[in-house]
Parts: C-alpha cells; structure tokens; sequence
C-alpha cells in the first residue's frame, strides 16, 4: 500500500474515525490500534516478512531491557553486541549478500580462478533499512546510558512499526516518539489543519513533480547514447527533482498524516537545493539520516576533533557508508565517495558551518555571490546524482562524458513522446514557490491557505502523473 495509492485513500479515513472516534478511552487502545493498521499497512506489501519485523521489534525490545538490567559490563556488551549483530546480520543477508558474494566472484574470476557465486533468491523487504536503524539507535542510547529503556511491549512496538514512517521515514529517535506514544493524544484541530496541508503539497511533489520528471529521465538515461549534450544536462536535472520531489514528498505525507494521529516526526528535509555549499545541502537533505550516521558513525569515530588524517577518513567513512546505506552498487558507493570529496575543502578549511542561517536575497553584489553558490551547489549535485541514478560506474562515466564531447544543444524529441524542455516550466513555476516559502514547513498553511489547497489538489488532478504506478523511490533502500 502506497501513500499514492487508492488503497491508501480509504484506509486512512478509517484508521482516523476508529482513532479518535472508537479507539480514544486512552493511549493504550489508540497505540493498539495504531499497531494493528500498521501491521495490516505493511503485509499489504507482502505479509510473508511481517515476523521480520516483528522479531526485529521483540529483539530490541528485549536486549534494551537487558541492558538496562545487567549487572556487569560484560553482560551489557553481551546483550548490547547480541543486538547489533543481529539486526546488521539480517540486514546483510537481504540486502548486501548478493552484492559482496558477486564481486567476490568478480574479483577471483579478473586473476583467472573460476568462481560461482551462491547468490539468494530472496527480494528486500520494504522499510528494512529504516526500521533497522530504528531499533539500532533505541539500543544504542540505552547503552551508552542516554535513555532508559522502554518496558511497554506495546508502545515500543508503536515507535518501531508507525506505518507513517515505518517503509521510508523518517528514521525516528527513541528520544523524540517515544514520549509522544506514551500519553493519550487530545485531537488538535489546528495540527490536523497542518496536517492536511502537508499531506497535499506532499502529493503536488510526488504525481506532480516527481512522476512527471521520472518520465523524462527515464527516457534520457535509459537512451544516454543517441542523447545530445543539452538532452543529458536537462537527464541529470529531472532526475534531482525526480528523487527530491519523491523522497521529500513521501516524508511530507508522513509527517502529515502523523499529525492526523497527533504525534510529530522528525523534519526529513528543508529546502536543499537552496543550499549554498554541499555542508549545508546535507544538513538539509535526509536530514533524519544524516543525523544518525553523525550521531552514531561519525561522532564515536572522532569526528573533526582529530588530526588531519582522522578528518579525512571519518568524513570518507561516514559518506561512503551513506551510499552503501542505500543500496547494493557500486554506483552507490561513488556517490558517497563523491559527496566526500565534494564536503572534505570544507571541512578542512573549517568553512563547513559558514551557511547556518536561512538563506536571503536582495539587488546587491552579495546576493549575486549567494545565487551562484546555489546555483554551483545545485550543478556539482546534479553530477553526483547521474551516478546514484546510473545502472554501473561505466554507465555514469560515459554519461558525463557525451555531456562534454558531444557538444550539441538542440532540443530532442524523446520517446515519451515529449520534447525535452517541456517541463522546464512546471520546474520553474514549482522552484519559485518553494523559494517563496523557505522559511515555512510547506507553501499551503498559513494565510489563504484554503485557496492555496484548491490550487493545489487542482494541479494534482490537471498536472499529475496517473498513467502509470509509480512507488516511491526509497521504498527499495
């Protein structure tokens, strides 16, 4: 079940009447209620990888008491380590197995020993890498002594499985829900209001934008070869908004739909193609994530506080290991690798927290400085994007390369029977509202928000992207 999905659009309107209307005597029937639709939310994807997640749950459930109660040290790391390896350890089997057996192979077959890898016929279950990193985090407080651990099977197992965020994000802390699961929840007509809103331009992003733009980069980088050089630019920049207006349009409709419920996640991203400097594109981008790995990677490695030498490989391991994150490629491991080499000047120059404000335009010679940063921060994430978006490292090299040899800038008509600058305009229109709204969650609320939503849900019924069924990007990480 998708959040763009008919489905979807029954199932919450009964969720929220059961809610509030049937499942409101206290917070102990709201959070059972709130489990079970999560667990019906995600066997409606397969129901066969429901004791997955469910064991994952009882595990980090059991371990954090564990740890919490043990007497010595080594019994803390014994349950502390019982935790990590298992959750790693599943996560490994489904989602890196293949990969690392397969260049294994690769690797002995290049020296002349023949290899046949045993690969796994198994597909990756939705939302692993999210609720994973959950429970990892959970267990991860409890024992460095941050948090105490929760005794309540029901709400722990709320914060783990919370279908708004449960397949996607964003990646919660046990600090953050965790509080709000464990008091009844008062309907706030105000925050439903913002709720509502958030959930519509969410959707605006997703048919509007995102689908809309998948059709283009489809079309370019599945036919790169007969692509001219203006064709492959117009590639790199329908896909950024293609995964900035899937992702952040998903985690919009999450956080909408959570205040529907009363409960608050975690803001998953904040405007990052406004960013003046890579630093500031990832603190705005995936921020739930980018958080996680400083918090629990890159802060226990040393962070900056090191040497030369030690900030370099923290900032390579913590970028690297990102792309990993989201999936088994090579073509991943390059845009970590990338995004390192991009945010390393910055780091060693200490100018990588220079852009911590709102960013601000006006008629002077700054703002020209400001606009071309942006544009400059935009263009080198662009480059990094192709290899995100390519099938191999090979693919994504000869991408860039025709984008400089071939020298020609003519508009192409593409197999989606489309000119290639045609939605240059909806981007244009859909970047000026956003710039207009920077400092807000989402362009909807606030004054006129009633003709703002009209305008809305009808440039999703007039713009968007119905013919085919597109599921969210990040549902396979």
């Amino acid at each position: 079940m998708f959040f763009n999905s008919l489905a979807f659009a029954v199932f919450l309107p009964i969720v929220f009447f059961l809610y509030w209307f049937v499942f409101n005597k206290n917070k102990s029937t709201q959070n059972a209620l709130l489990i079970v639709a999560s667990y019906y939310f995600y066997s409606c994807w397969d129901w066969r990888f429901l004791f997955l997640l469910v064991f994952s749950t009882f595990l980090d459930y059991y371990t954090g008491i564990q740890i919490e109660k043990g007497k010595s040290e080594r019994n803390r790391k014994f349950w502390f380590w019982l935790s990590i390896l298992v959750n790693l350890g599943f996560l490994g089997i489904f989602k890196y197995y293949n990969f690392f057996a397969s260049s294994f192979s690769e690797l002995l077959n290049s020296v002349g020993v023949k290899a046949s890898p045993v690969l796994l016929n198994v597909i990756l279950p939705v939302g692993i890498s999210f609720y994973t990193f959950h429970g990892l985090s959970y267990v991860i407080d409890i024992y460095y002594k941050r948090i105490k651990a929760e005794y309540n099977f029901v709400d722990y197992s709320l914060f783990v499985s919370y279908f708004p965020l449960l397949v996607a994000g964003p990646i919660e802390r046990a600090t953050h829900l965790l509080p709000q699961v464990k008091v009844k929840r008062e309907f706030d007509f105000e925050k439903a209001k913002e709720g509502v809103c958030q959930i519509i331009w969410g959707l605006v992003k997703k048919v509007v934008i995102a689908d809309t733009c998948a059709t283009y980069a489809n079309a370019i980088f599945d036919n790169y070869t007969s692509m001219n050089s203006f064709s492959l630019i117009l590639g790199a920049v329908y896909f950024a908004f293609q995964i900035y207006g899937d992702f952040s349009g998903y985690s919009d409709i999450a956080l909408g739909v959570s205040k529907l419920f009363g409960l608050d996640l975690l803001r998953n991203f904040n405007y990052p193609y406004f960013s003046r400097d890579i630093a500031e594109f990832w603190r705005r981008w995936h921020i739930s994530l980018s958080s996680w790995f400083r918090d629990y990677l890159y802060i226990p490695l040393g962070g900056s506080k090191g040497g030369i030498w030690m900030k370099i490989r923290n900032t390579f391991i913590i970028f690297v290991v990102s792309g990993f994150w989201h999936g088994a490629n090579w073509t991943y491991l390059a845009w970590g690798f990338i995004n390192a080499v991009y945010f390393l000047p910055l780091l060693l120059s200490n100018s990588n927290r220079n852009n911590i404000d709102i960013v601000n335009v006006s008629w002077n010679l700054d703002s020209v400085k400001v606009i071309f940063n942006i544009l400059f921060t935009f263009a080198i994430t662009c480059i990094a994007w192709v290899f995100f978006r390519a099938k191999t490292i090979t693919d994504a090299m000869l991408y860039l390369k025709r984008i400089i040899t071939n020298k020609h800038f003519e508009f192409q008509y593409l197999e989606n029977d489309r000119y290639n600058y045609e939605l240059l305009l909806m981007i244009g229109v859909f970047v000026l509202v956003e710039w207009n709204n920077r400092t807000k969650i989402e362009p909807i609320s606030g004054k006129r928000n009633f003709l703002k939503l009209a305008l809305a849900i009808a440039a999703i019924i007039a713009f968007g992207t119905f013919s085919d069924y597109k599921e969210f990007i990040y549902f396979q990480f």
